[in-house]
């Protein structure tokens, strides 16, 4: 099966950039090729989100973007003009695992000043 470790979290100031990698272990490169893979997002007290992939959140569109290195089975997520509000821990999953209810550990983002 498929597992993801997401990575490249951090403290970032409002309007900063962080590029999130978001590695596939469990599955060849033919295969990762052929996955749709999301991301989602979980802040302190609120349910999960998806954030980007299949749809983009509409507070995330213009600002953040999705691309992906299949030689390297590695998806990205690129966050420019970063908000406060976008602080939380961010996953990436399949949609097929998140209904699942198989996640990541994922990797916290915080944007503070």
């Amino acid at each position: 099966q498929v597992q993801f470790v997401e990575s490249g979290g951090g403290l970032v100031q409002p309007g900063g950039s962080l590029r999130l990698p978001c590695v596939a272990s469990g599955t060849s490169r033919v295969a990762f090729n052929a996955l749709t893979i999301n991301w989602y997002r979980q802040a302190p007290g609120k349910q999960r989100e998806l954030v980007a992939g299949t749809n983009y959140l509409d507070s995330v569109k213009g600002r953040f973007s999705i691309d992906r290195d299949n030689a390297k089975k590695t998806l990205y997520l690129q966050m420019n003009s970063l908000k406060p509000e976008d602080t939380a821990v961010y996953y990436c999953n399949t949609v097929t695992l998140a209904v699942r209810g198989t996640w990541g550990q994922g990797t916290q983002v915080t944007v503070s000043s």
